[in-house]
């Protein structure tokens, strides 16, 4: 009898990732085989509490048994089916999906940032302009349309010149909007909070204000709630804190419980859509619209949203002395739910680190602002043990 071919051991597993990957992402020496809930284990056997949560497409935790159980049937029943044919799983979940948002229509994806470009391809065809507002430190994806819409130089410089018509005012600061959209704009994409760019909470009376001009200059209103969506901020969107009414909605990550999936949600300002003006091989595809389905069903029945209210309110408290207690290391912590930023006033690679080491995995948000995105269902004993793990990191010398 032959020998039964043997799982890769975790060296090999690192050797054969680093030997064949496209190298375009920054790794760490961590092997992760397993989920459950707000836990990773490692291939050694570790379990690690998650702060990463799947750089948020892991708000229901990982393996959740409903959309566990949504996939397995689903996949036995149909997996692939392009938009050119109806399907009964994929108008059950624009049905839930466009109901939650208040929004009538839903263009369905696989990704935040094709989300995002449907957004600014469906602006600029109901508007008929070119011009695109977007904010400094706003984070939109990495297609050229979306890249074109992020701030972040390193981002766009290498792959210039990029899509042309784009500009970028500062955050928060309604003087340089009115200054910037004009009649020639078509849409302002903004984030809630904007993630990447350091977990910066955007003020209320800027929202609505941006939203007011928008409307009164003809131009497409776009929240890009890629991270923000499904509960992460304490509400299902988080326009929703500020009575937002967006025009366009991209969202993704944690849209079909891990699963990709993403979609533009469409407002009633925006017309007709010609066919074959867009469109996706995989977009809609019925196990992504299963897991979906399954994902919004646990949103309400475990009240996921109000669980990131709480957890992310009694964190944010919990951490709120760090500047004072370690003014040398911590210049401020800011946050909306369970989507959590601490900004540091040296380099956050240490830090993550040494809370790797103590078993609690976490991000980045920027250079210096320690980002955590724990699942929405973590409980809060593990925030704790989170809080206590970035205090004894912090009580070191990093």
């Amino acid at each position: 009898m032959t020998d039964q071919p043997t799982s890769p051991t975790p060296l090999t597993s690192m050797s054969l990732e680093d030997a064949h990957t496209s190298g375009v992402y920054p790794k760490r020496a961590l092997t992760i085989v397993r989920g459950q809930g707000a836990y990773l284990w490692d291939s050694e056997g570790r379990r690690y509490i998650d702060c990463v949560g799947g750089q948020g497409a892991a708000n229901l935790g990982h393996a959740h048994p409903a959309v566990v159980a949504a996939i397995q049937n689903q996949a036995a029943t149909l997996i692939s089916c392009p938009e050119i044919f109806y399907n009964d799983t994929r108008a059950a979940l624009l049905e839930k999906l466009t109901t939650a948002a208040g929004m009538p229509r839903a263009f369905l994806c696989n990704s935040g940032t094709e989300a995002v470009e449907a957004a600014l391809k469906f602006a600029k065809l109901a508007t008929g302009r070119k011009h695109i507002v977007a904010a400094k430190r706003g984070f939109h994806g990495r297609t050229m349309g979306a890249l074109a819409a992020t701030w972040e130089p390193k981002y766009r410089e290498p792959f210039e010149p990029g899509v042309p018509n784009y500009t970028h005012v500062p955050y928060n600061d309604l003087s340089a909007l009115e200054a910037e959209i004009s009649d020639q704009t078509a849409a302002l994409i903004l984030e809630v909070v904007q993630g990447e760019g350091g977990v910066r909470p955007g003020d209320g009376e800027y929202l609505r204000a941006a939203q007011a001009l928008c409307r009164e200059r003809g131009a497409m209103f776009i929240t890009d709630e890629v991270q923000t969506g499904f509960g992460r901020t304490g509400k299902l969107f988080a326009h929703q804190h500020y009575g937002l009414e967006p025009d366009l909605m991209p969202v993704a990550k944690s849209m079909a419980g891990g699963l990709p999936m993403g979609a533009c949600l469409i407002g009633s300002r925006v017309g007709t859509l010609e066919p074959m003006t867009h469109g996706s091989t995989f977009g809609g595809n019925p196990l992504a619209c299963a897991a979906a389905l399954a994902a919004l069903e646990v949103m309400d029945t475990e009240d996921l949203p109000g669980r990131a209210a709480a957890l992310g309110g009694w964190m944010l408290e919990r951490l709120a002395d760090l500047p004072s207690r370690f003014p040398e290391k911590v210049r401020e912590v800011r946050g909306l739910g369970l989507l959590l930023g601490i900004e540091l006033r040296n380099k956050v690679a240490p830090v993550l680190r040494g809370l790797q080491e103590r078993g609690v995995l976490a991000l980045p948000a920027g250079v210096t602002v320690l980002r955590l995105l724990p699942p929405l269902v973590i409980s809060k004993d593990d925030l704790e043990l989170v809080a206590q793990a970035v205090e004894a990191v912090l009580t070191q010398s990093v």
